[in-house]
């Protein structure tokens, strides 16, 4: 089986563009998914059917896998087969029957315009790092693009005439972000007066490095954030993903037009958007029931 994974993930980089981040999710559900075969003699994929499949969800519901994880082991599954159905290298896909578990549907953690501020008023100074550490957090916040594509941006992605950053997102699809003023100027002063100072021998294409010139990765910038988190005082958990959610609300919050909101995003379908409508609804509500005198 370790065979036809590679080679259906080889399809999914090539004929779907997927990023390697996603290949990597691919590959690791279903690896997973042919060593429980292995240990509970299912035999191989060409003698798999819908009962091993079932038994091999049920097997990450014990391990207390949660839902939208053991959704997207599904989702692994089924679009594997059905490419071993479309190659014909199986008369009948194993997963065709089988619905998708339906995985909790989470309101995001977004932050409120005080804490987001506080976030981004932590990298003090003028070094180096600090101007490259400011500059990505303002363009996360005023983009909303995911950390992959904020650490894949090169030097000619960003245009500070215009004021709009070029990023490509799932499939590698091309979209046009604007840049407002405060991150116009946070990027500026970057590459003016921070990223030569970090370059050295490294990278000169990439916009964000790292100390030693190379590329930033997303395990780096994580670090970065958990670390302005704790010197802003923001008590939440908060991710890289959080600054994308929190940009979303606060568009919709202020008026924002959900498909124009969907577009800054990238999303594929209007319905991944419309979960920020109900973080405002829910904020609202709040609002409502600890301000209203007969709430």
């Amino acid at each position: 089986m370790k065979t036809m994974i590679e080679r259906f993930i080889r399809y999914l980089a090539i004929e779907k563009g997927l990023a390697p981040s996603t290949l990597g999710s691919y590959r690791s559900d279903l690896e997973d998914f042919s060593d429980f075969l292995q240990r509970t003699g299912c035999g191989d994929w060409p003698e798999t059917g819908r009962r091993h499949i079932v038994a091999y969800l049920a097997h990450l519901q014990k391990l207390g896998r949660a839902p939208a994880t053991v959704s997207r082991h599904m989702a692994s599954l089924r679009s594997f087969y059905q490419f071993l159905s479309r190659e014909g290298l199986i008369e009948v896909d194993p997963t065709g029957q089988l619905d998708s578990p339906k995985a909790d549907k989470r309101l995001p953690r977004v932050l409120n315009v005080e804490e987001v501020e506080r976030l981004l008023a932590a990298p003090e100074g003028l070094t180096p790092m600090a101007l490259r550490d400011r500059a990505m957090l303002e363009m996360l916040y005023a983009t909303g693009v995911r950390v992959s594509e904020l650490v894949s941006l090169n030097v000619t992605d960003v245009n500070l005439n215009m004021g709009y950053v070029k990023c490509y997102g799932k499939g590698s699809k091309e979209r046009i972000v604007p840049l407002g003023s405060a991150a116009l100027e946070a990027v500026h002063a970057y590459l003016t007066r921070g990223r030569a100072g970090l370059l050295k021998n490294g990278d000169p294409g990439a916009l964000f490095v790292n100390h030693q010139g190379k590329r930033l990765t997303r395990q780096g910038f994580w670090k970065i954030l958990k670390k302005y988190a704790q010197t802003a005082g923001i008590q939440k958990a908060i991710t890289p993903h959080t600054l994308r959610h929190s940009f979303a609300t606060h568009l919709l919050e202020n008026g924002a037009d959900l498909r124009a909101v969907q577009e800054m995003l990238g999303h594929a379908d209007i319905s991944t958007t419309q979960i920020y409508t109900h973080v405002t609804q829910t904020r609202l509500k709040d609002v409502y029931e600890r301000t209203h005198p007969r709430a």
